[in-house]
């Protein structure tokens, strides 16, 4: 292969590894930042919480809740940081490869351009062009000294023309691996921010551990006192719903006293599965759906009907969906005030509420302010969210958009 045609080669290759980088490197490269952002802006969200919390010195289980989701938050982000450095070396790899290619068809041309010459001072033995073509014997062979050299010139013109284009080229790439050593290093630089700051967070998470360990006696307390709690919001919606059955309320063509079509808003509810809004506008899943292990005291198992979403301070608890306030009701303990709203055959309950802002009967649409959310006297501020169908507990987190 000579070098024009090693040349057009390389261009074509470099262009379709191009193609590869901008189709799936810059794509991946645009999804981990915008990742990365999101991630971001839950760690400062989730840091706003902890400091709320830890606004009262004695360590608490809202406290571990929150630094346990922070260093959830930092590993993600470290994670993505290495992702980004990845798709950063392919590139400077695929820089290199072709910063080699272009080095070595530069000096091949340079080669053969000054091949070209030699050859022309040797067959006109080192006369002048002009000497050269008025020394031929006769006018055919005139003609053909003038075409040679016609041809020569133009084939030197090409050939200076492609060493300038490799050599522009050679310097593109050389630019863009410096550039990508750059971004790589700062990459890797806070990268390595960030894995401090999550070492830092372990040491305080072993920290309130240890701390919530050593009182376990009171913990164990007020988890009894708790389960006695939820026992009795469980029994309160129960009622609600098995009452609402035997009424055939729920199985009518209308929502008693509501022009709400019955049918329609259960099937809209249905569609909206795992993209209604959450409740509250900050904050993250501080207790799942089911029953699981405290997260101090790991032998005891916690029931929990929804899921707990620990949240800033005063925050608005809106409603996720249109519906009617069926129930308003106040369960003694954390729970405060209970609402619970029917869409259709489908009900959403939120507890821990300090107010409300609905009345029993009041039609609402989504989005509607329904209370403020209670911060109990640990200073952890937390709302409790349900989905029932019928007499069926739901897992909330499936119906709730992904955040």
């Amino acid at each position: 292969m000579t070098p024009l045609s090693n040349f057009f080669y390389l261009i074509f290759i470099t262009l379709q590894l191009g193609f590869i980088y901008n189709g799936y490197g810059q794509k991946n490269k645009s999804q981990l930042e915008k990742e990365k952002a999101v991630v971001q802006n839950q760690i400062q969200e989730t840091q706003q919480i902890l400091a709320q919390t830890s606004s009262k010195k004695k360590a608490t289980v809202g406290q571990l809740n929150a630094i346990t989701k922070q260093i959830e938050g930092q590993t993600k982000l470290i994670r993505s940081y290495s992702s980004e450095v990845k798709i950063l070396s392919g590139r400077i790899d695929q820089d290199v490869t072709v910063i080699s290619a272009l080095q070595q068809d530069l000096d091949n041309l340079k080669k053969e351009y000054a091949s070209m010459v030699y050859s022309m001072y040797k067959s006109s033995n080192g006369f002048s062009r002009l000497s050269f073509i008025f020394a031929s014997s006769n006018l055919t062979q005139f003609y053909m000294r003038f075409k040679y050299l016609e041809q020569y010139s133009s084939a030197r013109k090409n050939q200076v023309h492609l060493i300038t284009e490799v050599k522009t080229e050679l310097e593109n790439e050389k630019a863009s691996l410096e550039k990508a050593k750059n971004e790589k290093n700062v990459l890797l630089s806070e990268q390595l921010k960030e894995k401090e700051k999550l070492d830092k967070l372990k040491t305080e998470q072993d920290k309130i551990f240890s701390s919530l360990k050593s009182e376990e006696a009171a913990l164990t307390k007020d988890l009894t006192k708790k389960k006695n709690e939820v026992a009795s919001l469980e029994n309160l919606i129960s009622k609600l719903l098995k009452d609402e059955i035997k009424n055939s309320a729920i199985s009518s063509e209308k929502i008693a006293d509501v022009n709400i079509d019955l049918k329609n808003i259960t099937s809209s509810f249905e569609k909206s599965k795992a993209n209604l809004p959450w409740p509250v506008s900050s904050g993250f899943i501080s207790e799942k759906f089911g029953t699981h292990p405290h997260p101090v005291l790991t032998r005891i198992k916690m029931p929990n009907d929804g899921i707990n979403i620990q949240t800033k301070q005063n925050e608005q608890v809106r409603a996720v969906f249109n519906g009617v306030v069926k129930k308003i009701a106040i369960v003694p303990g954390e729970f405060k005030y209970v609402v619970i709203v029917q869409h259709g055959t489908y009900f959403t309950v939120y507890a821990k509420l300090k107010k409300v802002n609905v009345k029993m009967g009041q039609q609402i649409t989504i989005d509607d302010v329904i209370g403020e959310v209670n911060t109990d006297v640990d200073g952890t501020s937390e709302v409790q969210f349900q989905v029932w169908k019928n007499t069926e507990k739901l897992d909330p987190e499936l119906w709730l958009a992904k955040r």
